[in-house]
């Protein structure tokens, strides 16, 4: 597994989507998607130049985030995983990121268990915008009033919005679900323009060259640089 050779790869795929869509690569964040990989695996890709890594897992992120820390790398770590309120103090106290806020309850306890002397935590509110049963995110309606109530809470950073749209080969369903967070980007920027509305998290290794052609400002790849996942270890 070369991981050097999978980011180079993963970059040039990303490069080759801007120069389709008429945008700049630099515009474009990547993100590692780094669960049930060792620590290794990340340090190998922090080598390689890579700074920003994704964990879907509390524990498995804070202990990996806990190992390197001694390290004094600066790494970025984004929790992109379903978060439970039993585990919001971990993510609170160890990310810089948390992309997949989707109630208030849990805004109000990140907001009240980020530490005081760390920078807020930079959150994106997450939409269901294929409205399966199976994933986390609100409902398109439902997010300016849930944007509303996170820039008021002082311990947070709202950033923007991510999306994880349903699986699929037809390209103008693909292509209408990113069309649709697009519009819902510039509809939260328009609405809050006092806030720091930046980021619209969407795309994967199938389908970034269509989330980057509406809009992503960041893809989460995993697989295409870390190898398949071995979920038993």
């Amino acid at each position: 597994m070369d991981i050097q050779h999978n980011l180079q790869q993963v970059q040039q795929h990303i490069q080759h989507a801007c120069q389709q869509a008429q945008r700049h690569s630099a515009e474009i964040t990547l993100l590692a998607v780094s669960k049930t990989k060792p620590v290794e695996a990340i340090l190998t890709a922090y080598q390689a130049g890579q700074r920003q890594f994704g964990e879907n897992y509390v524990q498995e992120g804070v202990e990996k985030i806990q190992q390197l820390a001694d390290n004094h790398l600066d790494l970025e770590w984004h929790f992109i995983g379903p978060l439970q309120s039993n585990k919001t103090r971990l993510v609170a106290e160890h990310f810089d990121w948390m992309q997949t806020l989707d109630r208030s309850k849990i805004a109000d306890r990140l907001n009240e268990q980020r530490p005081h002397y760390k920078k807020p935590l930079n959150v994106l509110i997450q939409i269901n915008i294929s409205d399966e049963k199976s994933k986390s995110g609100i409902q398109p309606t439902e997010m300016l009033p849930l944007a509303e109530h996170i820039k008021n809470l002082p311990h947070l950073c709202l950033r923007g919005l991510m999306a994880i749209p349903a699986q699929t080969t037809d390209i103008a369903q693909q292509k209408h679900a990113f069309q649709q967070m697009q519009q819902l980007f510039q509809q939260l920027q328009q609405a809050l323009p006092e806030c720091q509305i930046d980021t619209l998290s969407m795309g994967m290794s199938d389908d970034l060259h269509c989330a980057i052609e509406y809009g992503a400002t960041m893809v989460r790849v995993g697989t295409a640089i870390f190898g398949a996942r071995d979920y038993k270890a």
